[in-house]
């Protein structure tokens, strides 16, 4: 209150000359002036606060509904990444079980038409077989219906034919007879089997007895066998047909139906790995807007807090300042206070208060020369308008506590501007060395996903030993191993049928050789017999003179035809008939060889064909892991070289700014320590004046009260006499009682060893 008056009278006196209103009135002016300027500037920062605070408010309700916002939908989009994520595992494992089954489908079928083909082969050769057979047994019962077998078209078992003439016809006939009996022996029982034996082992004579009947019903009853067992073959092969015809529409609408699902779910796949990019993308962003959100949350809300608590300190201050300004101007504007100033000089005329004033301000011009010279100096050394502030004040002859209070206030402000450096600097090193770390973090992880993406490229793409390539090899081996295991039971089944038609040829040579081998040996057998007997026949040779008839007929009769030649043939068969035993033997040990080789191959494909479908599953199940990695690592890169460019982008933004506090940090440290040191010095310049003292001693002097009392003499020169209690000692007790405003005794009751007492 002291300070706004002194102010207000230095604004009075300087122009009390000029002005007509009295000095007093110049002060309420002044001061009233001084209070309309302060609620003006109280209204313009109420509205400039509430724009701020309006600001403050929209951004934090904004921000805090956006980190909301964000919110929820970063949980929202990690349960459907994750939703996504399980579906695509999900679909895979379908895809690969579908891909499996698809492929057991197509073996099923190849297996079955392979089948089908055998059987329909194996029907063929038995039609064919059967077909030979009852042809072959319909000739035999003809022509023993011919020679009489028959005894169900002959006039009687045992009637006797006279065959002369066609002796070379019944050989043929009972050739035939023999062939079609052997060939169905292989088919009778045991009894019938004798009965057939004994009736081809029998001599042929031109007729049959009445065992021929019994052979004759073996043939019947064989030939319908055989018809019987065709229509049953038949039977079979149509029924087997039918079968596989069904069979094949089923396999063939469940492969169709399997393949449709797995290009379903292929498709699905492709379209999950869309959607999950997607999100990731979204995600990504939400928690990049989340961050950003809560830093400008986290920066906004100290910041609007500081400048409430600013602003409701100026309220508070403005409001002490204006209540003690509008106190001051009742006082004066009192009518005690108008009565008063009416009769004095000082307040009427200016009088000897501005003669007063007038000398202060000469101490001051005298005594402050020597600060306005080393603030000068400063101020040209560090061109600080804070220097020229103070050295305007000085020129201006302010008071000595303006003066001193700005200078403070100036000191303080160049320590709030150093701390303010420091923790500029101090952010920016931070801020720089913390971003640059993650800058280098962040290349590094770059790197990283680089190499895991070649690396996770290379594993699926390389054309010799990537994932696909392994798969595309593999799924080759497996239709090579079913077409090696068609081709080989095709072989098999082929070498098989060849097999059982030389057995039977052979059987059939064996056979043929041994009834030759047989009807010669009885035969030469019953000649060397006659011709022991005498009773052999003589065989004559056409004639082809009359001497040589002569001497066929009358020469030698001990006629034995070709048994000598005969001989030899028989031993030639027997050989032939050996060599074709051996040669069954060697054909059924090369089929057992060939089975046993075949069932070998076979066990090995089965093998071989069980563990390409397991590396199939497993590749295909490594290459959807593969591929999940790629495409998270590529996500991951994308996001990562991002967020390096957002740090490098952040790094050159505060560059300008941190770039000019670290260059230039020392030089405005040094700057303010000269200002500092420059105003420090005019403090104690300014307080080493007279002018200065003086005043101190006044305030002081003051202070006491009527303790001490100053009396002012009107003479040429000003004098000033000090009295009362404390104007010599201000340590006795007279002067302690009296500013304690008790009586001296009282005083040293409590105070023992004061001085006085």
């Amino acid at each position: 209150m002291k300070l706004i008056v002194l102010c207000a009278l230095c604004a009075a006196c300087s122009g009390a000359a000029t002005e007509k209103d009295r000095t007093i009135t110049q002060v309420v002016k002044l001061l009233q002036d001084m209070l309309d300027k302060s609620v003006k500037e109280g209204d313009a920062e109420r509205v400039i606060y509430a724009k701020f605070k309006c600001y403050c408010d929209t951004s934090e309700a904004e921000k805090k509904s956006s980190v909301k916002e964000q919110t929820e939908l970063i949980d929202l989009l990690e349960s459907k990444i994750a939703e996504i994520q399980g579906d695509t595992g999900g679909l895979s494992s379908e895809c690969a079980d579908l891909k499996a089954k698809i492929a057991d489908n197509k073996a099923s079928q190849d297996e079955a038409t392979t089948i089908r083909k055998k059987e329909n082969k194996a029907f063929e050769a038995e039609t064919e077989d059967l077909s030979g057979a009852i042809e072959q047994m319909r000739q035999a019962l003809e022509t023993l219906a011919k020679v009489g077998g028959d005894q169900t078209k002959s006039t009687g078992a045992d009637n006797k034919q006279f065959m002369a003439g066609h002796k070379a016809s019944l050989l043929s006939l009972q050739t035939d007879v023999q062939d079609a009996l052997k060939a169905a022996s292989a088919l009778m029982s045991p009894v019938q089997r004798r009965a057939t034996t004994a009736f081809l082992q029998a001599p042929f004579t031109g007729t049959y007895t009445s065992q021929s009947a019994q052979v004759v019903g073996i043939i019947k009853s064989m030939r319908d066998t055989f018809i019987t067992n065709l229509a049953d073959a038949q039977k079979t092969e149509t029924n087997a047909q039918t079968a596989y015809d069904k069979l094949m529409v089923i396999l063939k609408a469940a492969h169709k139906e399997m393949s449709d699902s797995y290009e379903v779910k292929q498709k699905a796949l492709g379209g999950n790995d869309g959607d999950l990019a997607t999100k990731r993308k979204q995600l990504s962003d939400a928690e990049k807007q989340l961050a950003s959100d809560e830093s400008f949350l986290d920066k906004l809300l100290p910041f609007c807090a500081k400048k409430a608590a600013g602003f409701d300190n100026r309220k508070l201050l403005r409001a002490n300042e204006e209540t003690a300004i509008a106190e001051a101007i009742s006082i004066l504007n009192s009518d005690d206070a108008f009565a008063s100033f009416g009769t004095t000089d000082a307040t009427s005329k200016g009088g000897l208060k501005l003669m007063q004033l007038r000398a202060v301000q000469r101490h001051v011009n005298g005594g402050a020369t020597t600060a306005q010279s080393v603030l000068r100096q400063a101020a040209k050394e560090t061109m600080s308008p804070r220097l020229s502030k103070v050295l305007a004040l000085l020129q201006a002859e302010n008071p000595f506590d303006d003066v001193l209070a700005e200078i403070a206030k100036m000191i303080d402000l160049i320590g709030e501007e150093g701390d303010s450096d420091k923790e500029n600097l101090d952010w920016c090193n931070k801020e720089r060395k913390e971003n640059k770390a993650t800058l280098a973090k962040k290349k590094k992880e770059i790197l990283s996903l680089e190499k895991t993406i070649d690396g996770l490229t290379k594993a699926i793409e390389d054309p010799k030993t990537g994932l696909k390539v392994q798969i595309q090899e593999t799924e080759q081996s497996l239709v090579d191993n079913k077409e090696s295991q068609t081709k080989q039971t095709a072989d098999r089944l082929e070498d098989n049928v060849a097999y059982q038609q030389d057995v039977k040829n052979l059987v059939k040579a064996q056979s043929i050789l041994t009834k030759a081998t047989k009807v010669l040996k009885v035969y030469y057998d019953d000649l060397e017999a006659k011709l022991a007997a005498g009773e052999a026949f003589i065989q004559r040779a056409p004639k082809k003179t009359m001497k040589e008839a002569e001497a066929d007929v009358f020469g030698d009769n001990s006629f034995k035809g070709q048994s000598g030649k005969g001989g030899d043939v028989i031993t030639m068969l027997e050989f032939i008939h050996s060599e074709t035993v051996k040669e069954e033997d060697e054909a059924h040990k090369d089929e057992e060889k060939a089975q046993a080789a075949y069932e070998d191959s076979m066990t090995k494909l089965k093998a071989q064909e069980a563990a390409d479908e397991k590396q199939l599953a497993d590749l295909q199940d490594e290459l959807a892991e593969k591929e999940k990695s790629l495409l998270e690592a590529q996500e991951d890169l994308k996001a990562t070289t991002a967020d390096k460019e957002a740090v490098e982008a952040y790094l050159l933004k505060i560059e300008p700014g941190c770039d000019f506090i670290t260059t230039n940090f020392d030089l405005r440290k040094k700057n303010r320590a000269t200002e500092k040191g420059a105003l420090e010095k005019a403090i104690r310049l300014i307080k080493g004046t007279p002018a200065y003292k003086t005043a101190a001693t006044a305030a002081n002097v003051e202070s006491y009260g009527d303790c001490i009392v100053t009396e002012v003499k009107k003479t040429r020169t000003t004098d000033e006499k000090l009295s009362g209690p404390c104007a010599k000692d201000r340590d006795h007790v007279k002067c302690k009682a009296c500013m304690s405003d008790v009586t001296i005794p009282a005083y040293c009751a409590g105070h023992k060893g004061t001085p006085g007492c």
